[in-house]
């Protein structure tokens, strides 16, 4: 194990996408939740009616401890950064060759998927830490004196670490079965921000169906609803979402669980 986390992280540490990836995600998680804050000053802060109902009916959605929250499902819109990263680096072991080369130099296919398993988690877990010391110093900034305790809603870190290493687990698969980077990429943010949004928009509101629940991406998306002042003027429409979130939680997992056997499979079966 500890061969294949050297070997993984040789490969990460002199990629320079890499660490251009991961620049792009220090620039846009703050920049998303900096921009959701200004909007909800720019209105909040009106001494106008609006103004003063907007604060009333939803207080402030980027202090403690509801800023987990919030944070969570802005920093989730970005997902697909990662996700290309991912994919670049499956795409690159065929473009030159290196995992044929692990194999000769002794690897089982075996060894090679949880290398590649070890690389999205870690990942996930760099983007996580991205997401929460974010979401922290934004709690800071904004929470006053006698509020709720600032860890009230922290289990949304977990919440947006299995949602996050779900979506590339899915990126994962498609760079492995497609081979080819951009061609991978392109796939996947098609289906990402568009081909799936519309197709459950479509079921939802044409259709009258909740089945866009169950696709891909959706399941786990659902795990990190949008905040409560997205929502206030439909209560019962966001506690059903809250309501759902162990139900997503458990889809995640089997989803996660299917996609790894998916690329064992793929990977033990293909010629390399």
């Amino acid at each position: 194990m500890r061969s294949l986390l050297y070997t993984e992280w040789l490969k990460l540490y002199r990629y320079p996408a890499f660490w251009l990836l991961l620049g792009i995600c220090l620039i846009t998680y703050p920049g998303i939740n900096i921009i959701g804050l200004n909007i909800y000053y720019d209105v909040s802060s009106k001494e106008s009616t609006t103004g003063q109902i907007v604060t009333m009916l939803i207080g402030n959605p980027f202090a403690f401890p509801e800023v987990w929250k919030t944070s969570a499902y802005l920093s989730s819109i970005f997902i697909f950064i990662p996700a290309v990263l991912v994919i670049m680096l499956i795409t690159n072991e065929y473009n030159y060759k290196t995992s044929r080369q692990n194999i000769i130099d002794g690897w089982s296919r075996s060894d090679f998927m949880w290398a590649k398993a070890i690389d999205v988690l870690l990942i996930t877990l760099i983007v996580t830490l991205m997401f929460a010391l974010v979401a922290f110093i934004m709690g800071l900034y904004n929470t006053k004196g006698g509020e709720s305790s600032m860890f009230d809603q922290i289990y949304y870190v977990g919440l947006f670490s299995l949602h996050t290493f779900s979506q590339l687990s899915l990126a994962f698969l498609t760079g492995l079965l497609v081979r080819k980077a951009f061609l991978a990429m392109a796939i996947f943010v098609f289906y990402a921000m568009i081909a799936e949004p519309i197709a459950v928009g479509l079921l939802r509101f044409k259709f009258k169906s909740e089945i866009g629940r169950f696709f891909p991406l959706e399941i786990a998306d659902r795990m990190l609803p949008p905040p409560s002042f997205m929502n206030k003027l439909d209560e019962a429409k966001y506690q059903a979402a809250l309501d759902a979130i162990p139900t997503h939680i458990a889809l995640t997992v089997v989803l996660l669980a299917l996609t790894w056997f998916i690329n064992y499979r793929v990977y033990l079966k293909r010629d390399l």
